[in-house]
């Protein structure tokens, strides 16, 4: 890593001794650093989802409570994103930890003003909640593309949000429980008085509480995270320079990208939605499958550390593609298969050969394979095999706004339309369509850009 700069303004003791540093060990921190600090936003966004605000209906509507508050940080996450079209874009590498920081310490606020408020009115304080949240992602991307280790930087990075959705929902729960009470009463000192002063917690300063217990691991990692220097002269010469992007660099890579970006567009559209879906309902989804979560504490958890793994085994082995455009294509191929499988697993369940458990995990390594790689290696493949000179925040955060347009529609489409299907039903009739759509979209994208990049000039 000898020849690695040093990013604007950053020149401590670890960046110079991290520019010097063994591959595996930079590639480490770097892993550690970003891991940490999604993880950790996780805390902030994804705790309030264990609650159920069972038999509560949004201001005496159709539309059940919870679902209003999951859309209501949806629609603020989802214009996050398009604000981060241009924010992400064109973010300068000095500002990026301060951003963070402040991104984190108004999400935090909005979880204070979501316990303050009666639950009806909760919908206003998680809007405000979702609205700087969505822009975390980009700006810690910004720290790891490309790198020649991009896939296995971004495959690392990956990890965090798999994993962490379920640990901070059952982290969530535990704090309703007591169960987190009784673990500061073991902590010397000062852990008796915090644990007396917790308890158990309600539904409503629930997501709060798990924010504070998080902040000083965010506050940490965002530090180590901004030690680490820029890709060197070697990465730059095969991966090409990322730089911040105007709007008419922007608007240049879209039209010269339309058709193939338009279906991938799609596909994601409806995968986000689906992701979302599984995501924010899990409890209730295990709860139809037979998996009450009281009998089942760990369950999430266990189910998406299986996920975790298996996603990131398999987007590590595409840092082994050393030619850009066979990468591009192997992503793809990583996105297509997740598809498939979402249909192959709930094929397996209806014929009673495999469990709900390994049904809910399938569909998680499923969906996963598929959706992780928009947000991570499959733009910055795309950038470096076309030799376009930008970021690949641009096109992931473009991909990212329309696909959490289409989360909202769906969540809408489920309560007001399919209002009489459990949500089990309606996820399990959701898979199928998935695994159609997504197939055909994503065949015909990967077949576009290999079209497009059969001439490109990759190192």
């Amino acid at each position: 890593m000898a020849d690695q700069q040093a990013p604007s303004g950053a020149s401590s003791g670890l960046t110079r001794w991290l520019e010097r540093a063994p591959g595996p060990v930079f590639v480490f921190i770097a892993i550690v650093a970003s891991f940490s600090t999604y993880f950790a936003m996780y805390a902030f966004r994804k705790p309030f989802a264990a609650a159920k605000f069972e038999g509560q209906f949004f201001f005496g509507t159709h539309v059940a409570l919870k679902t209003a508050i999951v859309i209501s940080q949806i629609l603020g996450y989802a214009l996050s994103k398009y604000i981060g079209i241009k924010v992400c874009s064109e973010v300068t590498p000095a500002k990026r930890a301060k951003l963070l920081l402040l991104l984190i310490g108004w999400a935090q606020a909005a979880l204070v003003l979501y316990g303050l408020l009666p639950d009806d009115w909760k919908f206003i304080a998680i809007f405000f909640n979702g609205l700087p949240l969505g822009m975390v992602w980009g700006l810690v991307v910004w720290y790891l593309e490309g790198r020649r280790t991009s896939e296995l930087l971004l495959a690392g990075l990956s990890l965090s949000f798999i994993i962490a959705s379920g640990v901070v929902k059952d982290f969530g729960r535990a704090l309703m429980e007591g169960g987190v009470a009784q673990w500061w009463h073991a902590v010397p000192v000062v852990g008796s008085a915090i644990g007396d002063a917790i308890g158990k917690v309600g539904e409503g300063w629930m997501p709060a509480i798990a924010g504070f217990h998080f902040l000083p691991v965010f506050l940490v990692s965002v530090w180590l995270l901004n030690q680490l220097p820029r890709p060197s002269t070697a990465d730059v010469a095969e991966r090409v320079g990322r730089e911040p992007m105007k709007g008419s660099d922007r608007l240049a890579f879209v039209r010269q990208f339309a058709f193939g970006l338009g279906l991938m567009l799609v596909a994601y559209f409806f995968l986000t939605a689906y992701r979302d879906f599984r995501d924010n309902y899990q409890v209730e989804i295990f709860d139809g499958l037979g998996y009450p979560y009281k009998a089942n504490k760990a369950i999430i958890s266990k189910a998406e550390s299986i996920v975790t793994f298996g996603v990131m085994g398999v987007l590590a082995l595409l840092n082994l593609v050393k030619d850009n455009r066979r990468g591009l294509l192997c992503a793809f191929g990583v996105m297509t298969g997740g598809v498939v499988l979402l249909g192959v697993s709930t094929a397996l369940i209806q014929a009673k050969l495999i469990s709900g458990f390994w049904w809910m995990t399938l569909t998680g390594l499923g969906s996963y394979l598929a959706y992780v790689p928009y947000g991570s290696v499959l733009f910055d493949r795309l950038i470096a095999s076309t030799r376009v000179v930008g970021t690949a925040v641009f096109a992931i955060y473009l991909a990212d706004a329309i696909g959490y347009t289409g989360s909202v529609g769906v969540q809408l489409y489920k309560d007001l339309w399919a209002g009489s299907m459990s949500r089990f039903a309606f996820f399990a009739g959701f898979t199928w369509f998935m695994c159609f759509l997504g197939t055909a979209c994503l065949v015909a994208s990967a077949v576009y850009f290999a079209r497009k990049t059969r001439t490109a000039q990759t190192p």
